[in-house]
């Protein structure tokens, strides 16, 4: 299913427009009020009686968001200089069956707001406002896991970046915000198309190229490659080619961790969303670990969220339409329970693989990241690996370490029979991911300590003395090591 060669052309003509209407996340919201929560709802009638009006930003919500039929005297006006008739032979409008005065989407159009301004998407319909089956090559717009990446994509100036799996574009039009050149690759040519009018839409150079997996990049590398790849642990079939790679269970992450440090310039970083499976006789850790080679990457994993099989094959069944209790849906989701129960799956895992090419041996580390926070982990990214570097070769016990000014300390009690019993004493980093390590009373000493004059052996040496214990080194640099790969202490 291919899609119209003029729609790319006509969308460099149709960028402006939307710019100059101000089609926005920010002024939609502002524009919608209290109706704007009714657009992830899929409610058009608030959304329609939010913006009545026939000024563009009107128009454009109504047409879009709304996916309701509007009179092509007002969609003229606001898609001009680019003109209906020429919308609808490109494939971004039709006309509305019940009334030919007034023209409807084809497509789905949406803004997307960045740090650095906004940027314009086009997809398939997602069926939210105007119901619809989905057909094998649909192609997302901009969902929950594409805002992921987003927020988990570093956004430091680099020279060349790789968006694997392109989808819609998203990730290829934001990076070229902040790199030099962008290449974007996907398996669907129908995808491709979508990237390529999105890059057209927003006035991108992006160089898109269709093939499998990494075989249109094959000899290349990258200082940055980003990935939302088709990671839906399934049964090696594909029903959909947005989340449905054709490789049993997890094999389509397996198959980008393996491929991407191959991919990667001499210190080029990779952001890759992936799943796994959890099973009873095999850590998830070990599992994403043995898919990383022995020499040349830092890992950081982290899993975000686990979903039990039930859970994790009803949500994607109800993602396509299907009513996993009845019907269709009912067969597949038991065909689709049964695998996953051959297969020893106890659950499904989630969350971000992110690289780094190094010189020597692999370093892997395996976190938990399942609390909520609000500052992008893409500004964290490149600080983590600086400081995973800082600690292959420190001598920790000459540096002296300094406590970020970020840092909070809780202690937590419990009423005991002679007052209160304190039963826990932690430190949280209260930006960025908000890590929280648990520490002991000796922890807590040392780390008031921490104010950049001292260095850890000093530390550690009045540490003993007022506590009375000895063999406190070993633990003191265990701990100092932790708290500054999470970012809570510094040495200088």
């Amino acid at each position: 299913m291919l899609l119209s060669p003029g729609l790319a052309p006509l969308c460099r003509r149709l960028g402006p427009a939307l710019a100059a209407a101000d089609f926005s996340e920010s002024a939609v919201a502002d524009r919608l009020g209290d109706a704007y929560g009714c657009l992830s709802r899929g409610e058009p009638g608030p959304v329609e009686a939010a913006a009545p009006g026939d000024a563009p930003l009107d128009v454009l919500i109504r047409l879009f968001l709304a996916a309701a039929p509007v009179p092509r005297a007002q969609v003229d006006g606001a898609l001009a200089p680019v003109t209906v008739d020429e919308a609808v032979a490109a494939g971004l409008l039709e006309p509305d069956p019940e009334d030919p005065a007034r023209v409807r989407a084809a497509l789905s159009l949406r803004p997307l707001d960045l740090p650095d301004g906004p940027q314009w998407f086009l997809s398939d319909l997602d069926g939210l406002m105007r119901p619809h089956p989905q057909h094998r090559e649909h192609v997302l717009g901009v969902g929950h896991a594409s805002q992921s990446l987003l927020r988990a994509t570093p956004r430091e100036p680099v020279g060349t970046v790789l968006d694997l799996g392109t989808g819609c574009g998203v990730h290829a039009c934001a990076a070229t915000r902040f790199a030099d050149s962008v290449t974007a690759t996907d398996v669907s040519p129908r995808a491709a198309g979508f990237a390529a009018a999105s890059a057209a839409l927003n006035g991108a150079d992006v160089e898109v190229l269709t093939g499998d997996w990494f075989a249109p990049v094959a000899g290349r590398r990258f200082d940055l490659l980003l990935a939302n790849p088709p990671f839906v642990v399934g049964e090696g079939r594909v029903d959909h080619t947005y989340r449905d790679s054709g490789l049993d269970l997890d094999g389509a992450s397996e198959l980008v961790v393996r491929g991407a440090p191959e991919h990667l310039a001499p210190g080029g970083t990779a952001a890759l969303l992936a799943s796994w499976v959890h099973r009873a006789d095999e850590s998830w850790q070990a599992r994403v670990a043995s898919w990383l080679p022995a020499e040349g990457a830092a890992a950081w994993v982290l899993q975000r969220d686990v979903a039990d099989p039930a859970l994790y094959v009803g949500t994607w069944l109800r993602d396509e339409g299907l009513d996993p209790r009845v019907g269709e849906g009912r067969a597949k989701s038991d065909r689709w329970l049964a695998h996953l129960a051959d297969a020893g799956v106890t659950g499904i895992g989630f969350g971000f693989v992110l690289l780094r090419a190094i010189d020597g041996p692999s370093e892997v580390v395996c976190e938990e990241l399942s609390h909520p926070f609000d500052d992008p982990l893409g500004d964290e990214v490149p600080a983590h690996f600086a400081r995973m570097a800082w600690l292959r070769d420190a001598d920790l016990d000459s540096a002296r370490p300094l406590l970020g000014d970020d840092v909070a300390l809780e202690r937590v009690s419990v009423t005991g029979d002679e007052g209160w019993d304190e039963v826990a004493v932690r430190v949280t980093r209260m930006s960025g991911p908000r890590w929280v390590h648990e520490l002991d009373d000796a922890g807590a000493r040392l780390l008031a300590g921490c104010r950049g004059g001292l260095t850890t052996e000093d530390l550690v040496l009045l540490l003993e003395a007022a506590t009375g214990e000895d063999d406190l080194a070993d633990p003191a640099r265990r701990l100092l090591a932790d708290l500054h790969r999470h970012g809570f202490v510094t040495f200088l």
